[in-house]
């Protein structure tokens, strides 16, 4: 058998909040719909609330055995307790309303308006019961044996630093071999801070300082 973190636990606690869900749901949408639909769709919100009622009876046992097993720390062990009293109100109230609608049935009886409330207020503490227990797992970290290391993973497509550059306002400057560090070539009809001060010294001699310049690769001294 596999070995489930911290138990079973959290695999049957899906088809409850499922099944209770939908019967719930079920069961409100239910008296608007036209026959021969209606009895169709209570007849499944019955067989959904009655699956999720036994299935729940295992969810509640595993759910005590994950309490009283699991390790924690203070912080997590009040948020474990107060999930653990939502989902018993939670599957107390949802076991009566399967015992209910079973005698009902059983005695031919409409379940009533009064039942169909209970179930819309089961619905709602069916939702928090779901949300403490993911506040267990995902904000304290119950029963999880490991957890990843968030710089260790990149996406496809996204933007990151390269080793080749360094990135300036999102543009990434490039390094030459001969280790300097060079500015983007200019547009044409600019000139750079050497050729202007070439031509207030020496304006016959733009072009040919400036081929020389860039030849030797910065190993000529300049000619002012």
């Amino acid at each position: 058998m596999p070995e489930i973190i911290p138990n079973w636990h959290p695999i049957f606690v899906h088809f409850t909040v499922a099944l209770f869900s939908l019967a719930a749901g079920l069961f409100v949408i239910t008296p608007f719909v036209k026959p021969p639909l209606q009895e169709q769709w209570r007849i499944v919100a019955r067989w959904a609330l009655w699956f999720g009622a036994g299935i729940t009876v295992i969810t509640g046992l595993t759910g005590l055995y994950a309490y009283n097993t699991v390790a924690h720390d203070t912080p997590s062990h009040a948020a474990m307790t107060e999930h653990r009293n939502w989902a018993i109100v939670t599957i107390t109230l949802f076991l009566s309303l399967a015992i209910w609608s079973v005698l009902r049935v059983r005695r031919q009886q409409a379940l009533g308006v009064a039942f169909v409330g209970l179930m819309v207020v089961g619905g709602g503490l069916l939702g928090s019961t779901a949300w403490h227990g993911g506040e267990v797992v995902y904000r304290y970290g119950l029963g999880v044996m490991s957890l990843p290391k968030k710089d260790t993973h990149e996406h496809a497509g996204a933007d990151h630093a390269h080793d080749t550059g360094e990135m300036v306002q999102g543009v990434e400057e490039p390094h030459h071999d001969d280790g300097h560090a060079h500015d983007a070539e200019p547009e044409e009809g600019h000139s750079t801070g050497d050729e202007m001060m070439m031509r207030d010294e020496a304006p016959a001699r733009v072009v040919s300082d400036r081929n020389a310049h860039h030849d030797d690769d910065h190993d000529q001294p300049h000619d002012h």
